[in-house]
């Protein structure tokens, strides 16, 4: 009887061990990264020590992708190259290329780089670099777009070429006509084209840039009479092509809500600088949300999270404002290098095998 209890014993075990094996559940493998969209002021030289500064915010945010705007190679040096060797310094292994204007830093290997929108009289430019982030191509791109017919400062009652006060624009029409003769629409245009083929290949496809643009969804109903913006809702064009095209605004998916969670990220307050070098519109609250991070819908993507990386205060009215809103706001050791504020997005990959 023992003999036989032992051998039935053996027996069930095989049997649930050879269901075990088979077994075809899937299994979901998780990545976590954070992409960090960075204006820094022309490369952290006009703040004192600035250039440090960005280096220090970099490995606070623990980004693993960073777009950065205002890369200017002064004195004939790659920024690039000065960046990636700092952050080693520091202990942390980072990837690039030669860029102006816009620039990418990658934790992961660059499989190549791509110049989507060069700069031509600093009418904006873009770049594109395709990433192996452990098995998973992603297509990152940054971008600084053309600062020129800035209409957003006409509606608040400043040219939005020469900053000269004027009269404020309060016609639709004539806004978004003055606003399609910058040539931000055709470097986002050129963004999108490129990167069509990057989604068709299956790849992870997210935007980052200083639009000097706001968004759609920001002004509305609701915030019409914020900010100096003198009842006007406005569909601004950068915001809508990026919408029609399926891409998801980050910060904004985090927080619907534009009145509670108005994310602005220009101009910042920085107590390092005299209030005349961070305003453009003296008389009037130039608070706006105009750096960004879009992604296209992915199977397995999800945005976790999405805050403020810099201080919670701005200029308005020529004059250092708190924001006294519900946006989330952190910020790195030291002082802040720069005259935006940054945009930090928390994304995980669920990976089916």
């Amino acid at each position: 009887m023992k003999k036989f209890i032992y051998l039935f014993c053996i027996s069930f075990l095989l049997l649930s061990c050879g269901g075990k094996t088979n077994k075809t559940d899937a299994v979901s493998d998780v990545e976590t990264f954070k992409v960090l969209q960075f204006n820094i002021w022309q490369e952290g030289t006009v703040v004192p020590d600035g250039y440090k500064a960005i280096v220090q915010q970099i490995l606070d945010s623990k980004a693993d992708f960073v777009t950065l705007s205002e890369v200017r190679n002064y004195k004939d040096t790659r920024f690039c190259d000065r960046i990636v060797q700092s952050l080693k310094d520091s202990g942390q292994v980072f990837y690039s290329f030669y860029s102006y204007d816009s620039g990418i830093l990658s934790r992961y290997p660059i499989i190549d780089s791509t110049t989507v929108y060069p700069c031509v009289d600093d009418h904006g430019s873009a770049y594109r670099a395709l990433i192996d982030m452990n098995g998973q191509e992603v297509a990152l791109y940054t971008t600084h777009l053309d600062y020129l017919n800035c209409t957003y400062y006409d509606v608040k009652g400043y040219d939005g070429s020469t900053w000269k006060k004027r009269p404020p624009m309060l016609d639709v029409d004539s806004i978004l006509t003055n606003n399609t003769l910058s040539l931000r629409d055709d470097g986002m245009k050129a963004i999108l084209a490129k990167a069509k083929e990057d989604r068709d290949k299956n790849r992870i496809v997210i935007i980052g840039g200083d639009f000097n643009e706001p968004s759609h969804l920001d002004w509305t109903e609701k915030t019409k009479d914020m900010f100096s913006r003198h009842g006007m809702i406005v569909p601004w064009t950068v915001s809508i092509l990026l919408t029609d095209e399926g891409y998801i605004d980050a910060y904004r998916k985090a927080y619907p809500d534009p009145v509670t969670h108005p994310g602005i990220t220009f101009p910042a307050d920085n107590p390092l600088m005299d209030i005349n070098k961070l305003t453009w519109t003296p008389d009037e609250d130039e608070r706006e949300r105009i750096d960004f991070i879009y992604y296209a819908p992915f199977d397995g993507l999800e945005l976790t999270n999405a805050v403020i990386w810099g201080p919670d205060g701005s200029i308005a009215y020529s004059k250092r404002v708190k924001d006294n809103t519900q946006d989330s706001f952190e910020i790195g050791k030291g002082i802040w290098p720069t005259d935006h504020k940054a945009v930090l997005a928390t994304f995980t990959l669920n990976k089916v095998k």
